[in-house]
């Protein structure tokens, strides 16, 4: 499967625990999904399930895929191997978090219609895109599925849904009515909003290099210029045509001979292929990724001391690197709920573990907004909060006191998942770890707190690296390092 199909696990796939039998590894779901080429249906699907007004705005307040693409990506590839290609075991975990980390996700558009996570009519919506996209891919092709495949394929994908807890009432009884129903949504329900224009014109030409890009990294913008052309011209040829028609964008004769080109060309070219290069393997391992520590250590490099106050620089690094998840230029508790979203996705904590976490970071968003929240809009820009603590810090000592040591505390117990009252490496990368940072740099960080060079740092070093980061002027505290080199 290819590697951003499954950016499907969005926001509003809120699951529930069901003891039913999933498809057989060698079922033609599983087949149909993991073929590689799905990939060129990939954008278009997610472009379906954004248009819904619902999921628009769950993806506007919530997800942090403007500052955080590929990471947005990582997760959804871990969570759709989870879910569709693993042992059940890991299916079972994973749905159990997927409900844990969409059950807060509910609110108000900004045209005063309500949104939840929990209704079952988006959450249907959401996997029929999947199901489609497979028999569009197939369709695309020239070598579409007969009615009888169909009919097996949508019993495989019912038995999925049944798992995840959406009610069978809220999908098409049949195969046969999948498209009357995929029409009549798309017609009467979905909206060509700003989150679906800044999917297909604007993402990808504004994306940062993915980290694994290598020697072709300076090469990023032109490729990106070239890839979200392509992509573009080649999700709109492929979207439905009732798209075309009520949205006025129509399928023009070069989109409709690249997409042809791209669609016959690849079936003919994975069809030759054995089944190893064919086919995305069974993820036995869950979607895991091979962990930090089996990369090569970067050489350790020292901070060079500066004689003026550093803090502001750092403080405006901490502002956009960490706490900004939605990449908007300003902070809300969406974005502390981001974070710690982040966090309990890689750890696979227990729910009152979660809530714990949640808690803390509310109390300390609590504390920015009453403080840095100067002109009352209910979100803290990033003068605001370089201008506040500043002020804060330099008034009271035990300004930190306040907010961020607790959520501190709670973060370091959380991420100690041994209970070994230590954080390894690799714990440490959990945490810290997104594109906008290089491991090499979190790899240096580490070893910067870690004084004594067991490969552990204690909770209080831990504690006391976040104070070095914030109060130090000068950068030749360890603490400063906490994101990589100052």
């Amino acid at each position: 499967m290819c590697g951003v199909v499954l950016l499907l696990a969005p926001v509003f796939q809120e699951h529930r625990v069901t003891r039913t039998s999933l498809p057989t590894p060698d079922g033609l779901l599983r087949q149909t999904l993991g073929e590689w080429r799905i990939g060129l249906v990939a954008w278009r699907l997610l472009v379906l399930q954004t248009a819904h007004p619902a999921v628009a705005a769950g993806t506007a307040r919530f997800s942090t895929y403007r500052a955080h693409p590929w990471r947005r990506i990582e997760h959804t590839m871990d969570s759709g191997s989870r879910l569709f290609f693993a042992g059940p075991e890991d299916r079972q975990r994973e749905i159990a978090r997927l409900e844990r980390a969409h059950r807060r996700i509910r609110g108000t558009d900004d045209a005063g219609r309500p949104y939840d996570a929990e209704d079952p009519e988006v959450r249907a919506w959401v996997m029929l895109t999947l199901y489609e996209a497979m028999t569009a891919m197939r369709e695309l092709s020239g070598d579409p599925l007969q009615p009888a495949e169909l009919d097996v394929l949508y019993a495989e994908f019912k038995e999925v849904c049944t798992a995840l807890g959406i009610p069978a009432e809220v999908l098409p009884p049949t195969a046969a009515d999948v498209p009357a129903y995929v029409d009549r949504t798309v017609r009467e329900v979905l909206e060509l909003g700003d989150q679906v224009r800044y999917l297909l014109f604007e993402m990808l030409r504004e994306a940062p290099a993915p980290r694994r890009l290598g020697r072709l990294r300076p090469a990023w913008p032109l490729l990106r210029t070239v890839a979200a052309s392509v992509l573009t011209t080649l999700t709109v040829a492929d979207l439905p045509p009732a798209w075309h028609e009520r949205f006025a964008m129509p399928r023009t004769r070069t989109a409709a001979a690249l997409s042809w080109t791209l669609h016959r060309g690849m079936r003919q070219v994975m069809t030759r292929l054995p089944d190893h290069l064919r086919y995305r393997g069974n993820a036995d391992d869950g979607g895991r990724r091979r962990p930090a520590s089996a990369r090569p250590p970067a050489a350790t490099r020292l901070p060079r001391p500066r004689t003026f106050d550093s803090r502001p620089a750092r403080l405006e690094a901490f502002f956009r690197q960490v706490l900004d998840q939605t990449g908007d230029g300003r902070v809300d508790s969406a974005d502390l709920q981001a974070m710690v979203h982040n966090v309990c996705w890689q750890l696979e904590l227990p729910v009152e573990r979660e809530d714990r976490l949640y808690a803390a970071f509310e109390s300390w968003w609590e504390q920015l907004r009453e403080g840095m929240d100067a002109d009352g809009d209910g979100a803290v820009e990033c003068a605001e909060f370089v201008s506040a603590m500043l002020k804060g810090l330099d008034r009271d000592p035990d300004y930190l006191d306040q907010g961020l040591k607790p959520a501190v505390r709670t973060l370091f117990q959380t991420a100690d998942t041994d209970g070994s009252g230590y954080l390894c490496a690799d714990e440490y990368r959990v945490l810290f770890g997104g594109p906008r940072v290089h491991p090499a740099e979190l790899n240096d960080a580490f070893r910067q707190l870690d004084g004594d060079g067991d490969g552990r740092v204690g909770e209080e070093e831990f504690v006391a690296a976040f104070v070095d980061f914030f109060t130090a002027r000068a950068d030749t505290a360890a603490g400063v390092a906490l994101l990589g080199r100052p």
